[in-house]
């Protein structure tokens, strides 16, 4: 049996996260022994992963400067002795390095996202340890044709070295509402009341006060006694977010849930999905929604505008227009043939473009053609 070893700088509640979940999870067994390697821990999120599909192992690389960290690296992989590493995003990029002084014959590094601090891709210092790591580099993977292109344009990265991956969503766990309960969600939040919701972790990039901030202007408008607002997730802006709600005297329309694990039921009963963010690679969040029938409303940045056509299956807006933001949601409100009409055109796309069972083939087949070539 052949052994992937994945790096990864610290496994939590994320995107990258979870389509890896998604991949152990439907990666076929008997072929490929996976391992991940992180160098500063996991959470409670390894918990989504079905029993005996992984073994995780940990770095312990202390926060800031520490060059011991190399050297237990590359002592992990002399043991492990993977037939293909796979290290992924900017923080985990000198692995790669390691991983050719440990021997490992194979090595892929995907890409799923800009770093936070460089959301276009052109902090210099980053793009020369890109260029650095680039000939150890067997083969790139990306999430997104923008990073496809990106990588090519700005990094140097030969075209065929570069493989596009889309990630891939469960289409049986989200699916769309069967029936009109809501039961999850808070008193009057059911019945006729629209919901604008959205799944992410509260940080900086995901810039959920601007959701906030354009909720609250479209609540005021006339006809829009009825919008409610719901964010499941948490981080830093939960606190601002809850301000912002509190001194607009709208809080009781707005339900900031925290971390949930019913994820697909609480999609369910939103009308709207809206994620406001400052930067993407492939949002997952986006895909799941989709899966459920429901019209986006996203900003047009990385690679979410391959998702989300604007005018078909939902509406793209510049970061931080709250005007737009706002006037899209109350166009969706009042107008029902539109929802559902763009609502049918999320689920008709996951159903064409993004199966998990495209996505597993994909890797394997990447990691099948590294060890035969190697």
């Amino acid at each position: 049996m052949k052994r992937v070893v994945h790096v990864i700088h610290h496994f939590g509640t994320g995107g990258i996260e979870n389509g890896m979940v998604n991949l152990f999870n439907n990666f076929p067994q008997g072929e490929f022994d996976h391992h991940v390697v992180c160098l500063q821990g996991h959470s409670h999120f390894v918990e989504r992963i079905r029993p005996g599909r992984v073994t995780f192992h940990d770095v312990k690389k202390r926060p800031g400067k520490d060059p011991a960290h190399y050297f237990r690296l590359w002592r992990m992989l002399r043991t492990l002795r993977p037939d293909v590493l796979h290290t992924r995003n900017l923080s985990a990029l000198e692995a790669v390095i390691i991983g050719w002084l440990a021997g490992v014959p194979a090595r892929v590094h995907g890409e799923h996202g800009r770093d936070v601090f460089d959301l276009d891709g052109s902090n210099s210092r980053y793009n020369r340890l890109r260029r650095l790591v680039k000939p150890f580099v067997h083969r790139y993977l990306t999430v997104s044709r923008d990073l496809q292109s990106w990588l090519s344009a700005t990094v140097g990265v030969e075209p065929a070295r570069i493989r596009q991956i889309y990630n891939g969503v469960d289409k049986q766990r989200f699916h769309p509402r069967t029936d009109a309960r809501r039961a999850l969600l808070p008193a009057g939040f059911g019945g006729d009341h629209f919901v604008v919701g959205s799944v992410g972790r509260m940080v900086g990039v995901k810039d959920y006060p601007t959701l906030v901030r354009a909720f609250i202007d479209a609540a005021r408008q006339p006809g829009c006694e009825d919008l409610r607002l719901v964010i499941v997730g948490d981080g830093g802006s939960r606190a601002e977010c809850q301000r912002l709600l509190d001194e607009a005297g709208v809080a009781d329309r707005a339900w900031l849930a925290g971390e949930r694990k019913d994820i697909p039921d609480l999609m369910r009963c939103f009308d709207l999905f809206v994620l406001p963010s400052l930067g993407e690679g492939i949002s997952n969040t986006i895909l799941e929604a989709m899966a459920c029938g429901l019209p986006v409303v996203a900003t047009a940045v990385g690679g979410t505008p391959e998702l989300v056509e604007d005018g078909v299956n939902g509406r793209l807006f510049t970061p931080g227009d709250v005007a737009a933001l706002s006037s899209h949601v109350q166009q969706y409100a009042s107008d029902a043939a539109l929802r559902n009409r763009h609502g049918s055109a999320s689920r008709q796309k996951i159903e064409a473009s993004f199966s998990i069972e495209a996505m597993v083939a994909a890797y394997r087949d990447t990691y099948l053609d590294m060890t035969v070539r190697r």
